[in-house]
């Protein structure tokens, strides 16, 4: 093999681990707060539309929709991180992600006040969660990503839409509301 050769085989080689290295996130808002979502797990966004509430389940829990057949619960990342509901308006939306379970793989609706773009931010450019001074519970942050001259947080799907973490909420809820009659 020639000198040539090799260098181009040893810069494709790199080049294709810098492509390994970026990852693709949808970002979105809360409020006036950027944050972003890996697509990996992302498989569409809806138009806010009609749900159906769901008694007795954890104020984050908006209602459920029905997706082709499937029922899908729908999670208001507003209020599971700030304990308030932002308002509904034109560019609301829903986006279903596939978050992993202890069962498997579970679709679950999340509410955005609006999505904004794709971005591809490097691996390079992500730096670990804060230890503390963030408005939302560390355990749901991923890391915090460079983007031009902002910070974005990446959230930790699995955890912020733990489907064992909500069930144990709604129980709790359920058994104060009972301590209360």
């Amino acid at each position: 093999m020639t000198t040539s050769m090799a260098k181009d085989n040893t810069e494709h080689a790199q080049l294709i681990d810098e492509k390994m290295e970026e990852e693709q996130y949808l970002t979105f808002y809360l409020g006036r707060e950027m944050f972003a979502l890996g697509i990996l797990n992302i498989k569409e966004i809806l138009q806010y539309g009609q749900l159906t509430t769901v008694p007795m389940m954890p104020a984050f829990i908006r209602g459920v929709i029905n997706l082709r057949g499937a029922v899908v619960p729908v999670v208001d990342l507003a209020t599971r991180f700030s304990g308030q509901s932002n308002n509904i308006t034109k560019k609301t939306c829903i986006v279903i992600i596939e978050v992993n379970t202890s069962d498997g793989k579970q679709d679950i609706g999340v509410v955005m006040d609006s999505v904004s773009e794709v971005l591809e931010i490097p691996v390079s450019d992500i730096e670990p969660p804060p230890v503390f001074g963030a408005k939302i519970r560390t355990d749901f942050i991923q890391g915090m990503g460079k983007i031009r001259d902002k910070i974005v947080i990446i959230i930790n799907a699995d955890k912020v839409l733990s489907i064992e973490e909500i069930a144990m909420l709604s129980q709790t809820e359920l058994a104060e509301k009972k301590v209360d009659l």
